[in-house]
């Protein structure tokens, strides 16, 4: 299922098809060195990356449109280099009205705007369905990840500790002072 498409993105579902791009993406340590509660480590096989992916289609399975784990693709090519997703958040105490964005970039496509491209194209389509505020939750660290909340246009709120056992600085999109500022 095909969620958007940009001048030169899509955003559509990962399928059993795009198993060897997931496990290229993930195997590697610059992506996931900033993804999950440490310790971190990086897909480990093929077996690995099969259980991953389904355990996303899992999580989906039950989540309306624009919300899931879109899998970004050039439109001049097939495959996957990344992944955009809105997920609806959980805290300690449970399920949230929170929703986040977030976004992970095979390293040979950095730097040429594609996260942020398809990043604010889902961000217009959370607007259209009606969602007005969405987070983004990166590692203190990770200061690529923060320039592409700057440049949504997302306020930094600071560091947090509410979020999936960790700290993470939290970036906040309104949708009305979002177009106000893009």
């Amino acid at each position: 299922m095909e969620l958007l498409r940009t001048a030169r993105i899509r955003l559509r579902r990962w399928d059993e098809g795009d198993l060897p791009a997931y496990f290229d993406i993930y195997s590697r340590w610059e992506v996931m060195r900033w993804l999950g509660a440490p310790p971190r480590r990086a897909v480990r096989d093929l077996a690995e990356a099969r259980e991953r992916l389904g355990r996303w289609h899992e999580r989906e399975a039950s989540l309306d449109a624009p919300l899931g784990l879109w899998a970004l693709v050039p439109v001049e090519g097939t495959e996957p280099v990344g992944t955009v997703l809105l997920l609806p958040l959980h805290d300690a105490g449970g399920p949230t009205d929170q929703i986040e964005i977030g976004w992970h970039l095979h390293p040979d496509h950095q730097k040429r705007g594609l996260v942020t491209e398809a990043a604010r194209a889902l961000l217009d389509a959370a607007a259209a369905a009606g969602m007005g505020r969405v987070l983004a939750l990166t590692d203190p660290d990770n200061a690529a990840s923060q320039a592409v909340a700057r440049r949504l246009g997302m306020a930094d709120e600071g560091l947090t500790d509410r979020w999936f056992g960790l700290t993470a600085r939290q970036f906040a999109w309104t949708a009305g002072e979002a177009r106000a500022a893009g």
